[in-house]
């Protein structure tokens, strides 16, 4: 080959363009190589929480640990101590030790958001655990979103009907509004839910099951959803035994998924059960992550975090989500901390009383105890009267029942007090149904209306 043709082809060479790996051979490379992982070691163990040094991980960070023992799980960034991150587990691994590999996988959590979730339980972290194959078409978000904006709000003005009488006629409930359900143990807030949600009028619902025991996850299921309801839902499931930062986790992945489907302009029923659990595991990761304890052990994260899970709900211009947060409270005492704070962040709380119960006044709602603030935006004026009526001869029985119990009241000296006495069986069994009744809107406004004017001949 002469001169003149070798350089000619050099010169051929230069001019076609170099073939350039594809998009996805260089995604693995970046992933698989030592510039893609950010690792550390484990350094210590102080009950729950893991130190690890080596690893500069954000806060909410997820990561994954493999141990000696080649078991691998994911953990949390929940603080800092000196130079250190300080982690909390997601998975039960019983072979941690100092040394075990640590990598920082994402800087948040993300759960797969679609329509295929709805009928679905799902774990904290949005995986299926109802032995069915995944959903499809899902698209990954976070659930750490930001609440909307106050302006972008609009005015709740719209009843959403519940299907449980002494709701929906002494204490409505607006399309977007929040509630709180305040109970001790065995007073009925989980049966109190179970009719909400076959009573509700809401285009989808979203459960968060956060630190319930295991047999009632199945007991929900079937008794208070039911085939028809778990169709339109979604249950996210955190039981007693798993980690705390996984029951921590549900509420915010069944809020995510809430909003997901309010943003599609659904309107949804979101139930997180129970939120003082919540609480509970904040209190656990706080404390581990060296907060100081407050009120009654509660660090200063607990309530922070309260006002940042109930403001992501209620309603946009996109859709609407009507959310009741069931509370525990210790010794039906409904001023213990918790409940404090959030009947000040609510736009209403339900009680249910103990003493009611034991008289099997089911569903237990005290009405006098109980609030909705946005009552007089949801019901007509006549409506609100009858409300105020009924209510009013609830009060004066309350004022003097010992005084009726011990025979002590001479009829004739209140008026007022014939008249709810004369009325007071027909007001408990307005006020009281079967746990697998339903009435609507337009049926409780109509026998609140008779009942209010004493026509109480054949109500039920």
């Amino acid at each position: 080959m002469s001169q003149s043709s070798g350089l000619a082809k050099r010169f051929a060479d230069l001019a076609s363009p170099p073939e350039l790996p594809s998009i996805g051979s260089l995604q693995s490379a970046i992933e698989s190589g030592p510039a893609g992982r950010i690792t550390g070691r484990i350094a210590a163990i102080t009950g729950t929480a893991v130190e690890v040094e080596g690893l500069c991980a954000p806060l909410g960070s997820l990561c994954r640990i493999r141990t000696a023992s080649h078991q691998e799980a994911m953990a949390k960034t929940i603080g800092f101590r000196h130079q250190r991150s300080i982690l909390a587990m997601l998975d039960d691994v019983s072979s941690l030790a100092p040394g075990d590999a640590v990598q920082w996988i994402a800087d948040g959590i993300t759960v797969g958001i679609g329509p295929g979730m709805l009928g679905r339980v799902l774990d904290a972290l949005g995986r299926p655990i109802d032995h069915l194959e995944a959903p499809r078409g899902l698209v990954k978000v976070r659930v750490d979103r930001q609440p909307p904006s106050s302006l972008d709000r609009p005015p709740i003005r719209q009843p959403m009907g519940t299907g449980v009488r002494v709701l929906d006629a002494m204490l409505p409930c607006g399309v977007g509004q929040r509630l709180g359900i305040f109970a001790g143990s065995g007073v009925g807030k989980s049966s109190l839910l179970g009719m909400l949600t076959r009573g509700c009028t809401a285009d989808a619902i979203v459960i968060a099951l956060v630190g319930e025991r295991g047999r009632e996850v199945r007991e929900f299921m079937d008794e208070a959803l039911g085939k028809e309801g778990l169709r339109r839902a979604v249950l996210v499931v955190a039981t007693s035994d798993q980690p705390a930062t996984m029951r921590l986790q549900a509420a915010w992945t069944a809020t995510a998924i809430a909003e997901s489907l309010r943003d599609a302009g659904k309107n949804v029923l979101l139930m997180i059960d129970s939120v003082t659990r919540f609480a509970l595991a904040q209190r656990e990761l706080g404390l581990a992550a060296g907060e100081p304890p407050t009120t009654r052990g509660y660090p200063p994260s607990v309530f922070a975090l309260l006002p940042r899970l109930v403001e992501r709900a209620g309603r946009t211009e996109k859709g609407s989500i009507t959310a009741f947060y069931s509370v525990l409270v210790e010794g039906d005492d409904t001023n213990e901390p918790i409940a404090d704070a959030l009947r000040g962040l609510l736009d209403g709380h339900i009680v249910l009383s103990r003493k009611l119960a034991s008289q099997a006044h089911w569903p237990a709602v005290d009405v006098l105890q109980s609030l909705s603030r946005l009552q007089p935006l949801l019901v007509s004026a006549e409506q609100l009267e009858a409300t105020n009526k009924v209510r009013r001869w609830l009060a004066e029985y309350e004022a003097n029942a010992e005084l009726v119990e011990i025979g002590a009241y001479r009829p004739g000296s209140n008026p007022e007090l014939d008249r709810a006495l004369q009325l007071r069986p027909a007001i408990r069994r307005f006020l009281t149904q079967d746990t697998k009744q339903r009435y609507s809107l337009d049926e409780t406004q109509k026998l609140l209306a008779r009942l209010a004017a004493g026509q109480i001949e054949g109500m039920v």
